[in-house]
Order: C-alpha cells, then sequence, then structure tokens
C-alpha cells in the first residue's frame, strides 16, 4: 500500500496467485480483467475465451464537479494509472495527479473524505460492482484513450484442460477477442507495463476494425498517437502496423524517458 503497482510487480501481480491455484489443482479456471493480464502467459496457460466487452472508458468520479474541466487550479486528481496521468497532464497541466491505490472501495473512500477532489476509475468496474451511480461523467476515448484490453474480461487455463477449452469456446466474443489481440500487440511490441504510460484502443463494426493507440511520458510532455484502419481477420498485423508508425514519432526515446524517471 505504500509504493505503486508498477514497482511491485506489476499487472502480473493480480494473476499469479491464480495460476499457482490452478497449477496445485485448486483451481479449474481464473477469470481475469484482461487489462490486468501480462502479454506473454506463463508456459501451460492459456486465454480460452474473452468475454464481450463492458463500457471502456475511463469514469470521472467526484463529489463536487462534474467534469475535468471544472476543476480549479491545484486540485488533487487520484490515479493509479500512468497512462491516465499522462493524458490528464497534457490536458490540464494545472491540476495535481497523486498515486491512488487500494480496492475500490478504498478508493471511493479516500475521495469521500477529502484526499482528493476527484478520482479516475474504469468505468466497467464500477458498473460490474454496482456503483454505477458514483459515475459524474464518462471520459470519451478521444480525450482519454483506454489502456490495451480495457472492460473485457478473459478466462485463464491451464493448456492441458482440452475439455475446458470445450466448455468455454461458446463464451468467447469475438469481435472483442479481435480488438484485444490488435491492442495487446501494440501492448507486447512496447513491453506494455504499468510503468508505460500506453494506450491502445480499437473498435469494430462489421468486418472493418478502427485501432488508435498512444505513448507518452508520464507527465504528458511528449506523446506519440497513430491510428490505422483495416479488416478485423488482420487485427495482429494492424497492432504491429500501428506500433511502427508510433516508432516513427520517435516512441523509442519517450519509453526511453519513461525508463529514466523510475
Amino acid at each position: 500500500m505504500d509504493r505503486t503497482l508498477s514497482k511491485v510487480g506489476g499487472k502480473g501481480l493480480f494473476v499469479k496467485e491464480l495460476e499457482v491455484a490452478m497449477m496445485e489443482g485448486k483451481a479449474d479456471l481464473a477469470v481475469h480483467s484482461l487489462k490486468d493480464v501480462p502479454m506473454e502467459l506463463p508456459q501451460g496457460f492459456e486465454l480460452a475465451a474473452v468475454l464481450e466487452r463492458e463500457d471502456p472508458r475511463d469514469a470521472f468520479v467526484s463529489n463536487d464537479y462534474a467534469t475535468l474541466a471544472e476543476l480549479p487550479a491545484g486540485s488533487v486528481v487520484g490515479t493509479s494509472s500512468l497512462r491516465r496521468q499522462a493524458l490528464i497532464s497534457a490536458r490540464f497541466p494545472g491540476l495535481v495527479i497523486k498515486p491512488l491505490r487500494g480496492n475500490l472501495d478504498t478508493r471511493l473512500g479516500k475521495l469521500d473524505r477529502g484526499d482528493y477532489a476527484a478520482i479516475i476509475l474504469a468505468a466497467a468496474g464500477l458498473k460490474r460492482l454496482g456503483l454505477a451511480e458514483r459515475i459524474r461523467g464518462f471520459i470519451a476515448p478521444e480525450e482519454s484513450l483506454p489502456a490495451p484490453g480495457q472492460g473485457a474480461m478473459a478466462i485463464e487455463i491451464p493448456s492441458i484442460r482440452a475439455d475446458l477449452r470445450a466448455v468455454l469456446a461458446p463464451l468467447s466474443h469475438l469481435p472483442t477477442a479481435a480488438a484485444v489481440t490488435a491492442e495487446r500487440t501494440v501492448s507486447r511490441t512496447f513491453g506494455g507495463s504499468c510503468q508505460i504510460p500506453l494506450a491502445a484502443f480499437a473498435t469494430v463494426e462489421g468486418d472493418a476494425m478502427h485501432l488508435r493507440a498512444m505513448v507518452a511520458t508520464p507527465d504528458g510532455s511528449r506523446t506519440a498517437f497513430a491510428e490505422v484502419r483495416g479488416a478485423v481477420a488482420d487485427a495482429e498485423q494492424l497492432g504491429r502496423d500501428v506500433s511502427q508508425l508510433l516508432q516513427g514519432q520517435d516512441a523509442a526515446a519517450i519509453l526511453q524517458a519513461c525508463q529514466a524517471a523510475e
């Protein structure tokens, strides 16, 4: 509770203990928020299904203000995400961004105590836990591009469990699976973790996909943005294409700056 997630194991921290339970036969499968699943699974595990995506947007939560734009200069905004920190800092340099830790109830409690003027959370988590009434507003992807996999859930199984693979296959939502494949390809290209302000968000309409992606420094002072369109069937290639466009905008230097700041 006294360190940022990126300093204590990153996204894999939420997943590893569940994989140990599966290895020991204490669990048959694990259900994850896909945003928390590392790009590379340990040997012997696989994602058997990606469920239909919930709302992928970031949510603005405050007891006193309706939008980020309403916050007076110097207001403290809480977030656990370097991506959100970078995007907010770029748009509203007068705001003070501070880390926000703990489970959802703990985070909301800190807001209610007055530790923050507002906090930014994933809309999907609030909705799934029956807390949608706490959302004062949704932040459009054009203003806060979601993280890879945000809003999607995935079911992980041991690779040897062909029986589970067959049972779970009908739960997979193909448009969501294609979208997150493209997004996670971007993240994999840049070594995606909690230490890198990286966003990737794909939308699917019929057989067509639109993929947008961004990398930035934590203070939002340097940003690279790119987008591509193509066929859903080419989801992984679209992820590689947008990554190449980002690299052409000096994304490597931005990421080096992120690593130097750790």
